[in-house]
């Protein structure tokens, strides 16, 4: 059952912005059963930090998330743990739970990882895709389309994921899906920021990244999407609230 947090302060003891500031006026979203209690409450706060409803540097206050969640505290602790564990969240001694504030050199890292593999991702599919295929690359691609005339970042960055998503499945490689999928959710913490001014120039570079796909030329498709991957990673450091 949805129902409506009431409003909340918006400002921790340190100043910043506490979980209760994003998430009041926000429906409730009560988490599901039977799906083990912990794992869906460390997915439903992992999302809610790769789509920025948690911010970066945010305050996390266990009795908050777990008011929004409908659950109890321990759950919302364990996860919290976990979340710090794979570089989600700080655990600051005498402060609490923040959530990680990523580094340029952190982007970078994971960045450059994630162009390695994707272009050799656009290599394997421009190798081996089929007319159905390329028949479903273009149905991604008006998806993404159609966010970018919306103006919804959200859909944007789902439609980005799924694109890319798709390239790798083409390649057949299980170990590339497999790495590929374990750096995919925190490439969208990162292309959220972005995902709207980069919008226009990413799906034109999606497009042609598509045709070269479909033309079987594996060179071509190498190098647009080294040149798409990296203008992703200018883009990141280019943003309107990165560090100066």
């Amino acid at each position: 059952m949805t129902e409506s947090v009431s409003p909340l302060p918006e400002r921790g003891p340190t100043g910043r912005r506490t979980a209760k500031g994003s998430l009041s006026g926000k429906s409730a979203n009560r988490v599901e059963r039977p799906a083990p209690l912990r794992q869906v409450v460390y997915d439903a706060l992992a999302e809610l930090i790769i789509n920025r409803t948690l911010e970066p540097g945010q305050h996390l206050v266990e009795a908050d998330l777990a008011e929004y969640l409908g659950v109890s505290r321990q759950p919302v602790r364990e996860a919290l743990q976990r979340l710090q564990s794979e570089g989600w969240v700080d655990l600051r001694p005498a402060q609490g739970a923040f959530v990680h504030l990523p580094t340029d050199e952190e982007a970078d890292q994971l960045l450059g990882v994630r162009a390695v593999l994707e272009t050799h991702s656009a290599r394997l599919a421009a190798a081996c895709a089929t007319d159905e295929d390329i028949k479903r690359l273009w149905e991604l691609q008006d998806v993404g389309m159609k966010a970018l005339a919306a103006d919804d970042s959200e859909r944007l960055v789902a439609a980005n994921a799924d694109l890319h998503a798709y390239i790798t499945e083409l390649t057949g490689n299980a170990v590339l899906t497999e790495l590929i999928g374990l750096v995919d959710r925190r490439v969208r913490w990162y292309y959220t920021p972005i995902a709207r001014p980069r919008g226009r120039d990413a799906w034109q570079e999606h497009a042609a990244l598509i045709e070269a796909i479909a033309a079987h030329n594996v060179e071509k498709a190498e190098k647009i999407m080294a040149q798409h991957t990296e203008r992703t990673r200018q883009a990141f450091h280019e943003r309107p609230d990165a560090p100066e």
